[in-house]
């Protein structure tokens, strides 16, 4: 899970950088946007519920492996969406993709035994690009710089806030 919370740090890092700029984009919504870095995510849920059997339960075949691409994040932020106030949907569908988006671009640059990332690209096209193959999800030493780097932005963040 390490992984996981790799991507809600980057998210929300990236988001109170943002935030710096955009006056609305405070911690609140910084959160959101790590929110939307766990979509890709959900693919794990097959470690505590298998997939077949939910698909039993509904009658349908099913499979977790499409909250990991561009087309699960679209239409998950959108559901998501849908559980907060109706003048808040376009900020927060927004921010969940774009943490989404960014999950998925970590994604991409994971060591891959044949050089290319997933097809994280689908529905849009199965192309798999090639990855630089900079880290393996299971290194420590990943998940150890994103807390550094967070720890950093939290500390600018705060001098740039009381002043």
């Amino acid at each position: 899970m390490a992984d996981l919370l790799t991507h809600m740090l980057v998210a929300f890092s990236l988001a109170t950088v943002a935030g710096w700029r955009l006056e609305w984009l405070d911690r609140p919504w910084a959160v959101v946007a790590a929110g939307g870095a766990a979509i890709p995510d959900l693919v794990k849920l097959e470690l505590v519920l298998d997939s077949s059997t939910v698909g039993d339960a509904v009658g349908l075949s099913l499979t977790y492996a499409p909250f990991s691409t561009l087309g699960g994040v679209l239409l998950v932020a959108g559901v998501i969406t849908l559980a907060f106030d109706r003048r808040q949907w376009p900020r927060v569908y927004g921010l969940l993709f774009a943490g989404g988006l960014s999950a998925l671009a970590l994604d991409g640059m994971r060591v891959f035994a044949d050089g290319r990332a997933s097809a994280w690209l689908y529905p849009f096209t199965n192309w798999r690009p090639p990855t630089p193959s900079l880290y393996v999800s299971a290194d420590p030493r990943i998940l150890v710089i994103a807390l550094l780097g967070t720890a950093v932005v939290l500390l600018v963040d705060r001098r740039l806030t009381a002043g």
